[in-house]
């Protein structure tokens, strides 16, 4: 079965689809996992803590990093408290799919 990837289309760029995992013992893109109602995420992990918005600013700079836009261009729309988060990316819609594909790439 084809799984749809953990991203979509966007007006402004991209909307990515993450499960963040704070307190890791180190920061990076996992890979794509599946939840248990079947849809697809990326699965991203960060040292920091989950207070004061420590974790959300570092998946936002990871993410960023990773798709090669700036930090600024990377915004949560949905799931700010949450570990399962709906990322923004503003940008070239086709160079960031590029950059991912290719960090994930590189992970495998």
């Amino acid at each position: 079965m084809n799984l749809p990837p953990p991203w979509s289309e966007h007006p402004a760029g991209l909307i990515v689809f993450v499960r963040l995992t704070p307190r890791a013992s180190r920061d990076e893109i996992e890979g794509i996992g599946q939840l248990s109602d079947g849809s697809q995420v990326l699965r991203i992990r960060v040292r920091a803590v989950p207070e004061k918005g420590e974790a959300n600013r570092d998946l936002l700079e990871i993410l960023a990093r990773a798709a090669q836009i700036a930090p600024s261009c990377a915004r949560i729309a949905n799931g700010a408290s949450s570990r399962r988060k709906t990322i923004i990316l503003e940008g070239d819609r086709a160079a960031m799919l590029g950059a991912l594909k290719a960090k994930l790439a590189a992970k495998s």
